[in-house]
């Protein structure tokens, strides 16, 4: 069985951080390129950022970049999303997906794991 558990979300006001976690059960997660989405309402789903399993190179959306961090905590099985100067336009739904290949050395990932979601509320 395989399962993702987000957590770590909240509210917050306009500049402050929060460090989203998501637990993986199963496989470990330095096997598999991981992922943070995410969903605000009325919108469809969103990339925020991305790790490879290889080198732990780090790619994230525009919308976020220099702003959070992806990364990994392999001892704990468990990838991290440090946000922060949040903005009002990052109140969303964030979601922690996992590659369906372990070991991709090519294609494109294709996130087939995701967990439950953890709620960001950010107030200007």
């Amino acid at each position: 069985q395989v399962q993702l558990v987000e957590s770590g979300g909240g509210f917050v006001q306009a500049g402050e951080s929060l460090r989203l976690s998501c637990a993986a059960s199963g496989r470990s997660v330095s096997s598999y390129n991981m992922a943070w989405f995410r969903q605000a309402p009325g919108k469809e789903r969103e990339f925020i950022a991305a790790i490879t399993w290889s080198e732990g190179t780090a790619t994230y959306a525009d919308s976020v970049k220099g702003r959070f961090t992806i990364s990994r905590e392999n001892a704990k099985n468990t990838v991290h999303l440090e946000m922060n100067s949040l903005k009002p336009e990052d109140t969303a739904v964030y979601y922690c997906a996992r590659d369906r290949l372990e070991f991709r050395v090519a294609g494109e990932p294709k996130y087939d794991y995701w967990g439950q979601g953890t709620q960001v509320t950010v107030s200007s």
